[in-house]
């Protein structure tokens, strides 16, 4: 026998031998809690980063305010998973969904603090918005949940679908290193695209190959290999190693005390309005994986727990929290389950605010190597709603024009980004994210198809 047929019998025996976790309420060993963790916290972090170095840099912040959004992102981003994951009486669903920057924020933010002529001033009135956002989600989302029944399978998964699907050209930036998902790369390194190739089959093939405790990390090993490869040949440098502080602290109100006007916080509460269908999509999703039938209860307790976060962001010097749809997906490719997986990667992420050079190291991983696992984990997600769609009946026409339209107009903003600069800013809130437009286009018509408009014969698709 060869020695390479060997090396794989042996590594099959052990494998085997490791049945992966299936309860979301698990308590796993220290070590695999500390390895599943730190795959959730790699797996995220390059979209964690992504709205404070954007928002820093359109509002003219310098470096050190930079780190500091960024730290504080991180502390903040754990204290929000742990809300969610954990849980504290009726805050938080209790289920493996790890809480990040809403996306759909970015333009509605970076409109507020240009308007109040940017820098420190721009920051204190999104601040204040985000504040009572954060507020008015945790009071209403009782009665958010209360009309959760009214998003029939079709809505739901139509919107995870195209979180899916929209959140792949956030992974293809990453990948050949462009400056923005909305900006099409010219010329692109084809160094670049074999890392993220690399990246992706390796997490491919090790999934396949293995079963176990070595497929359950076939993400962060898939990174790990690819970032070595990397190091090795001189494209991963650690940034700012020499000039950050050991351990460092994120301050409430560090820019100041937030500032309250009423068009940034009306725009910021349309935010969260979409913020909760997206939370309300991220639970129905994992609860799909989990097996778990989510209630309205289960709805109001995640959207509590996004409510309490945002809150305390406006406090912390971050931002409105969802949960995030990679991470969703890579509950669904590892099979881990258990929600204390999310709460010991909430840990990792306060521990990496606290230390700036464990921080800088991770956030020294090649783009293209994120991008390619990003590309897994969004395929997944898109994969997610189309295994809910499964369950609609699209012999019902009316299913099939929610669900078309919803994917049709979300991919046209996806593709044409721009289609709305020339817009009122009110209007780009609403309208400028292809998830927001392909979710409440859902909505939308299933409330006037199936509530609105007078019952008729259900029209047969051909």
């Amino acid at each position: 026998m060869k020695l390479t047929e060997k090396l794989a019998n042996i590594f099959r025996s052990e494998v085997k031998t490791i049945s992966p976790p299936d309860s979301v309420d698990e308590r796993l060993p220290l070590n695999k809690l500390i390895i599943y963790g730190a795959q959730h916290v790699c797996t995220f972090y390059a979209a964690a980063i992504l709205v404070p170095v954007i928002l820093a840099n359109a509002l003219g912040l310098s470096r050190s305010d930079l780190l500091h959004l960024i730290n504080a992102d991180l502390f903040t981003c754990g204290i929000a998973s742990l809300l969610q994951s954990v849980g504290i009486g009726k805050i938080g669903v209790r289920l493996p969904l790890l809480q990040g920057v809403t996306f759909t924020a970015m333009v509605p933010m970076v409109t507020i603090g240009v308007a109040a002529g940017g820098g420190i001033n721009g920051l204190r009135e999104i601040y204040g918005a985000i504040l009572v956002a954060g507020l008015f989600a945790f009071c209403m989302a009782r009665y958010f949940s209360s009309i959760v029944r009214f998003f029939p399978p079709v809505v739901m998964g139509s919107t995870i679908l195209i979180v899916g699907l929209a959140l792949l050209p956030v992974a293809a930036n990453d990948i050949v290193g462009g400056e923005s998902p909305s900006i099409i790369q010219n010329t692109v390194d084809m160094k670049n695209i074999y890392y993220a190739l690399g990246t992706f089959f390796i997490i491919i093939i090790m999934q396949r190959m293995f079963s176990g405790f070595l497929s359950t990390i076939a993400v962060l090993l898939g990174m790990a290999l690819s970032s070595g490869v990397a190091m090795l040949l001189g494209d991963m440098k650690v940034h700012d190693y020499n000039t950050l502080p050991w351990v460092s602290y994120t301050q409430p109100f560090y820019f100041g005390t937030p500032i309250f006007h009423i068009a940034p916080i009306l725009s910021m509460t349309v935010v969260m309005i979409i913020a909760m269908v997206e939370t309300s999509a991220g639970v129905y999703a994992i609860g799909t994986i989990v097996k778990r039938k989510i209630s309205s209860d289960d709805i109001a307790a995640a959207i509590r727990a996004d409510g309490l976060a945002t809150f305390l962001g406006s406090i912390l010097n971050s931002f409105p929290y969802t949960c995030y749809a990679e991470n969703v997906g890579l509950v669904r490719m590892t099979g881990v389950r258990s929600r204390w997986v999310i709460a010991a990667a909430s840990v990792i992420m306060i521990l990496l605010s606290s230390f700036p050079m464990s921080a800088a190291l991770v956030a020294s991983i090649p783009a293209p190597v994120l991008g390619g696992a990003s590309l897994a984990m969004f395929a997944t997600v898109a994969i997610i709603g189309v295994q809910i769609l499964n369950q609609v009946d699209f012999d019902d026409h009316n299913n099939i024009i929610i669900a078309g339209s919803s994917v049709a107009l979300s991919m046209l903003i996806t593709a044409q980004p721009h289609i709305t600069d020339s817009l009122p800013s009110w209007i780009q809130i609403i309208f400028g994210s292809g998830i927001t437009v392909g979710a409440l286009t859902a909505i939308f018509l299933s409330l006037l198809l199936n509530h609105i408009l007078p019952t008729r014969k259900v029209d047969k698709a051909l």
